[in-house]
């Protein structure tokens, strides 16, 4: 016999939700904007709290630093590296640190920028290591030359800036001597120049700058060597070359006049030999000194 199928049952449809569980996901969609406000609106409040507490009273920093000065955290070292000239009497002074200071409370920042105005400083940094020691670092300035101005002596670096007035005496033979107004800001090029000319140097006592635009080279025979303004480098080239042919700066010469591109003009002193004085290169015509 032929096998009857029977009907599927007709699909189950789900159970439609209670009328209270409608009303409660109704009214959950419509709490989350009410809900995220109300968070906005406190954060908003606890906001102006604290400013309204920070603004009273002592600087939040100094709550925290005497909050945690009980724990242990005060100022009980301070450690100096890379400091050689630099009088430490100042130095302890622009650090500013009291024995016992809450070390939360200590401006590094502030001790940093007092350091770096004394003479001798170039950079500082300050770090706290918790729990009680403060860390100074210091890169000193280098002595690059002696300027005299005005009858004054001072020491300083290679960017012109005055290192000190003190103890010059005890390395004015170590380092060139620069004469004159505005020298110490062009110094180093011409001093550079200089030192890649060996010959040259050894017979140099003092670059004088001439009305704050070139430069006179002052020999140790007395001599001057004017130097063309802007062409330092070139002109000391040249005189080496001299110096090297016939040794020029050996000579009792009174002026070597560099500043004509094409030519060399030298006088010699009064009292000098009279074949010693000439001229290489055509003549040039008189020129008052500049």
């Amino acid at each position: 016999m032929p096998r009857v199928r029977r009907p599927l049952p007709p699909p189950r449809m789900p159970d439609r939700p209670g009328r209270w569980r409608l009303l409660w996901k109704r009214r959950h969609r419509l709490m989350r904007p009410a809900v995220l406000l109300t968070i906005v609106l406190i954060g908003g409040v606890a906001v102006l709290g604290a400013g309204e507490f920070v603004s009273k009273g002592p600087p939040l920093r100094e709550r925290l630093g005497n909050a945690t000065a009980a724990l242990g955290m005060r100022i009980r070292d301070v450690v100096i590296q890379g400091r050689q000239k630099t009088p430490e009497s100042l130095l302890r002074a622009a650090i500013g640190a009291g024995i016992g200071q809450p070390i939360l409370s200590y401006s590094v920042a502030d001790a940093r920028q007092r350091i770096e105005t004394l003479t001798w400083v170039q950079s500082a940094t300050v770090e706290r290591r918790l729990p009680s020691t403060l860390v100074v670092q210091l890169v000193e300035r280098r002595p690059f030359a002696v300027w005299q101005n005005q009858g004054k002596f001072v020491l300083i670096d290679r960017d012109g800036n005055i290192v000190t007035d003190a103890d010059v005496a005890s390395v004015a033979d170590q380092l060139p001597l620069v004469v004159g107004a505005g020298a110490p800001q062009v110094a180093a090029a011409l001093l550079d120049a200089l030192a890649s000319q060996p010959s040259v140097q050894s017979h140099v006592v003092a670059a004088v700058r001439i009305g704050e635009r070139r430069w006179n080279l002052r020999l140790n025979n007395g001599g001057d060597v004017l130097l063309p303004e802007g062409a330092e480098p070139q002109a000391i080239a040249h005189l080496a070359q001299f110096q090297s042919d016939h040794a020029l700066l050996d000579r009792p010469l009174q002026v070597i006049d560099l500043r004509l591109p094409d030519r060399l003009v030298i006088r010699p002193r009064p009292d000098s030999v009279s074949q010693d004085k000439a001229v290489v290169g055509p003549p040039a015509p008189a020129r008052k000194p500049t």
